[in-house]
């Protein structure tokens, strides 16, 4: 199996744990030299915290883990493509790639919408992919909200 979908499928496991605990099903993975050094799932009701977004949690958690706020050389993989404020911390954290998994055609900000990295004005930019494992990642969102209406 492919590092992509191997780091893809521990994101999809969050994901679910996100969902099975009412929050919209979103997992990450922040990954350093070929090792995950930080997790997180969606927790904005829970942790009554706008920014408990996956990514933000899992950027949290790795920067922890490195005693640095700087994520040069990481990598995050997310199961759907992230929305504008979280693109924002991972240029701030100085991600290096973000692979995510579905679009998310009302927010994302990285193919779907804002096209933030096409922007020039940033200090830094990130390379991104998206699509891997799309059909379970944009499943697992589908089913949750299709069960919630």
């Amino acid at each position: 199996m492919e590092n992509n979908e191997k780091f893809m499928l521990q994101a999809l496991a969050l994901a679910e744990q996100a969902g099975a605990i009412g929050e919209v099903p979103v997992g990450a993975v922040v990954v350093a030299d070929g090792q995950v050094i930080g997790e997180g799932f969606n927790q904005p009701i829970t942790a009554c915290d706008p920014t408990a977004h996956a990514e933000i949690i899992a950027m949290r958690n790795a920067a922890a883990a490195v005693g640095n706020y700087r994520l040069t050389g990481c990598d995050l993989y997310v199961t759907i493509e992230p929305c504008t404020m979280c693109v924002g911390a991972m240029v701030h954290a100085r991600i290096q790639r973000v692979i995510f998994g579905a679009l998310e055609p009302r927010a994302g900000a990285l193919a779907s919408q804002l096209k933030l990295m096409d922007q020039s004005h940033f200090n830094h930019s990130i390379d991104w992919q998206g699509g891997v494992l799309e059909q379970q990642c944009g499943a697992l969102i589908k089913d949750f909200f299709k069960r919630r209406r």
